[in-house]
């Protein structure tokens, strides 16, 4: 039992005792220790992606533009000014690889642009099942290139492929599909838009599954029919991903290399499957003139810098 106080207290009943108020300024030390070691993480994974573009990116690009003006002979470069360019142009294959890459580059957006497009169409309309679809269509992107080429290689055989099988099932005549300059080039741009088209179908489809339905619905009761409705309301809402698309396919068919070099072996009938990329890896490799190489990779880095200008613009453009 506590001791009775002496001195009766004036202050009434006890109080619990207040929190000192820390006076000046708070310590800072753990506070920044924090943030340092959170920016310094975020830091270090920004300069690991800045040194992985540096080394396989720019430094390639910035090495291939002082390549363009030098020559190597006998373990010393020399600056020969505009003559590999020079080289380059005069070179007969330099006008033919150019006119068969812009021909594959066409026919690449008439098939490998509308058709994806279309098929994300098909799938939108499926109300079950679309998880299925979509990885249906997505398989081919999994393939390793290689093997989705050994596939068209089987298919395209002039003896036992099954294409020509469907043909003569048909009772039509069988094609040499990779060995006639008619159809090499064609043959190919089937085989890559089978191998990439999964992509550019899941981009439309999440383009398309954006579009309010009253739009279709008010196209509907003015008595729009299926085509009406793609181009009046499909087509305006998508068309800024549907430009995006075609530009960087584009810029993805110009620089092609994979489905000529290893179905046709580069180059092709009479040459009629060489492509800039393919002429690029002919001067370094086969050739060994490194600054022709490096000069012809200049002019396709020009030309594909303007589309990729015209592509961030749009990109801009669809920022809010």
């Amino acid at each position: 039992m506590p001791a009775p106080s002496l001195t009766p207290s004036k202050a009434g009943p006890p109080r619990h005792p207040e929190p000192r108020r820390r006076t000046g300024a708070p310590p800072t030390g753990g506070r920044l220790t924090r943030n340092l070691r959170r920016n310094l993480t975020a830091h270090a994974f920004l300069i690991g992606a800045v040194l992985c573009f540096a080394v396989f990116s720019w430094y390639p690009m910035i090495r291939e533009f002082f390549l363009a003006f030098q020559k190597t002979e006998n373990g010393e470069t020399v600056w020969v000014g505009w003559d590999n360019f020079t080289t380059v142009l005069n070179d007969p294959a330099f006008w033919q690889a150019w006119g068969n890459t812009f021909w594959f580059t066409l026919l690449a957006l008439l098939l490998g642009f509308v058709v994806p497009f279309f098929l994300a169409i098909v799938i939108n309309e499926f109300r079950h099942g679309q998880g299925y679809l979509r990885l249906l269509v997505y398989l081919p992107v999994m393939l390793p290139p290689v093997a989705a080429v050994l596939l068209f290689q089987y298919l395209y055989d002039p003896g036992y492929g099954l294409l020509n099988e469907l043909l003569g099932a048909l009772g039509l005549p069988e094609q040499q599909w990779l060995q006639d300059a008619d159809i090499a080039m064609f043959s190919l741009v089937i085989a890559s838009t089978w191998m990439n088209m999964g992509g550019a179908t899941l981009i439309y489809l999440a383009a398309l599954q954006g579009i309010p339905g009253e739009l279709y619905e008010a196209a509907e009761l003015d008595g729009a029919g299926l085509l009406r409705k793609i181009w009046h309301v499909t087509v305006p809402q998508t068309r800024l991903i549907l430009s995006l698309m075609l530009l960087m396919q584009i810029i993805a068919t110009m620089q092609v290399f994979v489905e000529p070099f290893l179905l046709t072996g580069g180059s092709g009938p009479e040459g009629s499957t060489t492509t800039v990329v393919y002429l690029i890896y002919q001067y370094a490799f086969n050739f060994n003139n490194y600054g022709a190489a490096a000069a012809l990779g200049l002019m396709l880095l020009v030309l594909l810098a303007g589309f990729s200008a015209a592509y961030v613009k749009l990109s801009r453009a669809e920022e809010p």
